[in-house]
């Protein structure tokens, strides 16, 4: 079933409930891994999922198909992780030391030290190249997506990624 289906399905009086619970199947993994590289923590990313998708439930009559549904959605859960981020900033680990160490000692990280570094390395950029490249390296979507979910021309996307890579690469390679 298309996305255009779905929201029929959902707009039709009693299947709401069962046309989001497909949007869920289809949607729910990819806006969890979006969420979790963001706030890190596996109960965190949980909660702030939950949240995205109330905020989508509540507000999918808004929802005007000038994007792709997973667009639209992926742009409601980003908003969602950075303003946890922001409300809860002491939670998060701005020491690399303290939060490699939380890393390892997540039961679901099932990363190496490579994996490890990358994140390390991840969590030093500036918010916006993190979330870039985030979108880019991490979800493989294009620029004409990211641009889509964050609302940014394609031009100041590609830079953006290119400083992320390079800060990354020279990061890694000073450890």
């Amino acid at each position: 079933m298309k996305d255009r289906e779905l929201i029929r399905l959902f707009f039709t009086e009693g299947k709401q409930n069962s046309a989001f619970r497909l949007i869920i199947q289809r949607y729910s993994e990819k806006l969890y891994w979006g969420i979790r590289r963001i706030v890190i923590s596996h109960e965190d990313a949980d909660d702030v999922l939950q949240d995205t998708l109330i905020k989508i439930y509540k507000n999918l009559h808004n929802f005007q198909e000038r994007s792709s549904l997973f667009s639209w959605m992926y742009r409601i859960a980003i908003n969602e992780a950075l303003s946890f981020v922001k409300k809860y900033r002491n939670r998060q680990f701005e020491d690399p030391i303290e939060f490699a160490e939380n890393l390892r000692a997540d039961p679901y990280f099932d990363g190496d030290e490579s994996y490890e570094q990358l994140l390390i390395a991840l969590k030093e950029l500036p918010e916006k190249q993190a979330l870039v490249f985030q979108l880019k390296y991490f979800d493989n979507l294009k620029y004409e997506e990211i641009s889509e979910i964050l609302g940014v021309t394609i031009g100041s996307l590609k830079a953006s990624y290119h400083h992320a890579v390079k800060k990354i690469e020279s990061k890694i390679e000073a450890d």
